[in-house]
Parts: structure tokens; C-alpha cells; sequence
């Protein structure tokens, strides 16, 4: 979704020779018409009628279909606030289109892969659990003590892995299985979980200085 038409055509090139299927939008306003039919969505941060940071906005309403941002611009205020927003990940113009290849493709091993781990052995739902946080995986639903708290298909997955390994500390690195992202990014989503489960006076993630993150004792 990019309101240039030699960026869109750059995109559908790269992303239809690595077989995906590719929907075209040149503004914010025709994506929210078109993004139920994705399985992911590639958004421009700077177009008319309506912006990547708004429009992401409204898909985060109804939607936690992952999200790359694409900017012109390498600023750091817009890194942060594209993830807080609920972007999954960030990519700055000019771009190398075999690394946004390479970064859909993880985005889908991801999924696939949490589509695969979510599902129990006897096909119910499931829901896992540690303390006072629950995560329903089929609905990628958090709760604290029984209230939802919203966030991101990035900091589910973040979650998970904790809850996976409770006692573990992990590097950055180890927090994004199939997604190579920037220590910065991590750290964003880290900040971003912090500050939605302050909101329900919860504390869920701890630093352990020197190699990364652990989760909490959620009580």
C-alpha cells in the first residue's frame, strides 16, 4: 500500500516472482477496503487521504494481521511510533526488495509456525497460562487476571516464548523466532507490553542486565 506507483510496481514485481499474490492500494482509505482479503499488508507510513500511522490504527481495530511499515524516512520517532501503533516491523526507502522479500517471508514462517503451536493435540482451542497472564492462542487474545489486554500479533509471540521458557532469559535475538529484526525493535515491543499491562497495575516482563529479558513472576 503505497501511493507512489513505481514503489507499488517495484513491490509487486519482487513479492509475484517469490509467488505471493499481491493487492494494490495507492492510499490509506482504499487499503481499509481491501486489507480483509490479506494475509499481510505492506504500508507506506507517508501517503494522502489518510497516513500508514492512521491507517494501521484502524486496522489494529478490527484486525492483528501483521504489518511492515515503509518510510522514506530514518527517524527514530517514526520507528517507535509505526510499532506503537501496532506495526510488526520497519523498513526504510530505498529498500532492498530481496530484504522486504525476505522479511514477508519470515512474517509467513512465523505464522505458520504459530498457527502449527497453537493448536492442541486433541484440536480444542487451547489457552496457556502463567500466573495471572493467559494467552488464548487461537484468538491471539492476552489476559490479565481475566482482563484482555490488547496488543499486537508481535507481542503475543513475544509472550508466548516467554511463557514457553518462564525461568529462561533471553537474548533479543531469541524473542523473534523466523524474524529478523533490530535490537531496537525489540525493545520497542518490550516497552509497548510494559506500558498496555501497567494499565490493568501488572508487571510482566523483567530485564536481567547483560543478556535480555525474562518473564515476570505475574502474581
Amino acid at each position: 500500500m503505497d501511493d507512489d506507483a513505481s514503489i507499488r510496481k517495484v513491490l509487486r514485481f519482487a513479492l509475484e516472482k517469490a509467488e505471493f499474490s499481491v493487492i494494490e492500494a495507492e492510499n490509506g482509505e482504499v487499503a481499509l477496503t481491501l486489507f480483509h482479503s490479506a494475509d499481510f499488508i505492506v504500508l507506506d507510513v507517508m501517503m494522502p487521504k489518510m497516513d500508514g500511522i492512521k491507517t494501521c490504527a484502524k486496522i489494529r481495530e478490527h484486525s492483528a494481521i501483521p504489518i511492515l511499515f515503509l518510510s522514506s524516512q530514518d527517524d527514530e520517532f517514526d520507528r517507535i511510533q509505526g510499532l506503537e501503533i501496532g506495526g510488526d516491523d520497519y523498513l526504510t526507502k530505498p529498500f532492498s526488495p530481496r530484504e522486504l522479500v525476505a522479511r514477508v517471508k519470515a512474517i509467513f514462517r512465523r505464522t505458520a509456525d504459530h498457527q502449527l503451536e497453537s493448536t492442541p493435540p486433541d484440536g480444542s482451542e487451547g489457552t496457556i497460562k502463567y500466573g495471572k497472564l493467559a494467552l488464548d492462542l487461537k484468538g491471539v487474545i492476552a489476559t490479565w487476571d481475566s482482563q484482555v489486554v490488547t496488543i499486537t500479533r508481535s507481542e503475543f509471540e513475544i509472550l508466548e516464548r516467554f511463557i514457553g521458557s518462564p525461568d529462561r532469559a533471553f537474548r533479543r535475538n531469541e524473542l523473534m523466532r523466523g524474524q529478523v529484526v533490530s535490537d531496537r525493535t525489540i525493545d520497542s515491543h518490550i516497552g509497548h507490553l510494559r506500558k498496555k499491562f501497567a494499565e490493568v497495575d501488572a508487571v510482566v516482563i523483567d530485564t536481567v542486565h547483560g543478556i535480555g529479558y525474562r518473564l515476570s513472576s505475574c502474581q
